[in-house]
């Protein structure tokens, strides 16, 4: 379950998109109870566009055509409806997240993705993210993974 006080916001990665958007993904049934939760008690959910291109490849290499075009179709509706904030990666959020990539030699594997999403977070101060993705534990930014 998700502690948070009103004001807060909740960083949505593609772990948790993936994980909702398939039914037969391990991690399915948690997702969609943490992202029921974390609706119903008003929190805001953000996300960014790098974030949503991890999640629409991914999601048509894995899933039906049409349940693919349903899901993301269904994304950006909660993005026109302010359901769900988007954040774009500018040039400059780029610029500090390629000095994090220099930073970071000693871990290889985060994803570009994943360094630009520390980066929103930090300046967002966003300091809870809904995924299954260590890495925004190991890279000790204080992030908060959510569900535990």
């Amino acid at each position: 379950m998700i502690n948070m006080s009103t004001d807060e916001s909740v960083f949505v990665d593609t772990w948790a998109w993936l994980a909702l958007s398939n039914r037969k993904d391990a991690h399915h049934k948690l997702a969609k109870k943490e992202y029921e939760e974390i609706k119903a008690a008003g929190y805001r959910m953000v996300t960014s566009d790098y974030v949503l291109d991890e999640v629409i490849t991914a999601l048509f290499r894995n899933v039906a055509f049409s349940s693919a075009i349903q899901f993301v179709e269904s994304l950006f509706a909660a993005i026109k409806s302010n359901q769900i904030k988007l954040e774009r990666i500018t040039e400059a959020r780029f610029k500090v997240a390629w000095s994090l990539r220099k930073k970071y030699q000693d871990k290889p594997d985060i994803s570009f993705t994943d360094l630009t999403s520390f980066i929103l977070m930090q300046e967002l101060v966003i300091n809870k993210v809904f995924t299954g993705d260590a890495h925004f534990e190991k890279v000790n930014l204080g992030f908060e993974i959510v569900p535990k």
